[in-house]
């Protein structure tokens, strides 16, 4: 089975093992809305510089302290010279973790991600490629409530996360700036090959 095939298997039964185990919470426990991110990438590849996404993200708040989420982007652009269009389409799906649940609260985030990306030549001969990466992200952000029925939320995320050597293009060992973790990085040889700001607004019903 091709990755893009593979990809469009994998997301349906994600969002349906995300509402069975969201359907015991809470009311007003499920919600959606926009979402922006804005990219880093590696500055060493010239493909994966900053670049900016829009999409959606559905929250599922599974506990006082936890939540599941679920977020697609999406990106086109074409090169100066007109002849190859790109698509981008990355999906997330990622566990929040809530020290504290609040008006105003922290959360750490992990979870993986499918970066598919199509690219057509425009100019003969003409061809399309598709090709999906796999990788692992983690990060922390805070969330704001907007009432009972609204949030608004801002996090920050380390993308394509590595343990030791694998990997083609990581960063650095030890390159996730969190204090008094350098040493344990260092030893898992931990790093990790781009970040991203996400925020968006979340309708909960």
């Amino acid at each position: 089975m091709r990755r893009s095939s593979r990809l469009a298997v994998l997301i349906p039964l994600t969002c349906g093992a995300l509402l069975f185990a969201a359907a015991p919470a809470r009311a007003q426990s499920i919600g959606f809305g926009p979402r922006f991110a804005f990219v880093r990438g590696d500055a060493t590849q010239p493909d994966t510089a900053s670049a900016r996404y829009i999409g959606g993200v559905l929250r599922a708040r599974t506990s006082p302290r936890t939540a599941i989420e679920l977020a697609l982007d999406y990106r086109t652009f074409t090169d100066d010279a007109l002849t190859r269009k790109t698509r981008d389409l990355p999906f997330q799906g990622s566990l929040l973790v809530y020290p504290v649940h609040a008006a105003i609260s922290a959360y750490l985030l992990g979870g993986v991600g499918w970066y598919n990306r199509k690219v057509e030549t425009l100019v003969a001969p003409i061809a399309e490629t598709s090709t999906t990466k796999m990788g692992y992200h983690a990060g922390l952000g805070g969330e704001l409530m907007l009432g009972r029925r609204a949030s608004l939320h801002l996090d920050y995320r380390y993308t394509f996360i590595h343990f030791g050597d694998q990997g083609t293009t990581p960063t650095a060992g030890g390159a996730i700036p969190v204090p008094g973790t350098t040493g344990l990085q260092e030893q898992l040889r931990l790093s990790h090959e781009g970040s991203m700001w996400t925020t968006g607004v979340v309708v909960y019903f």
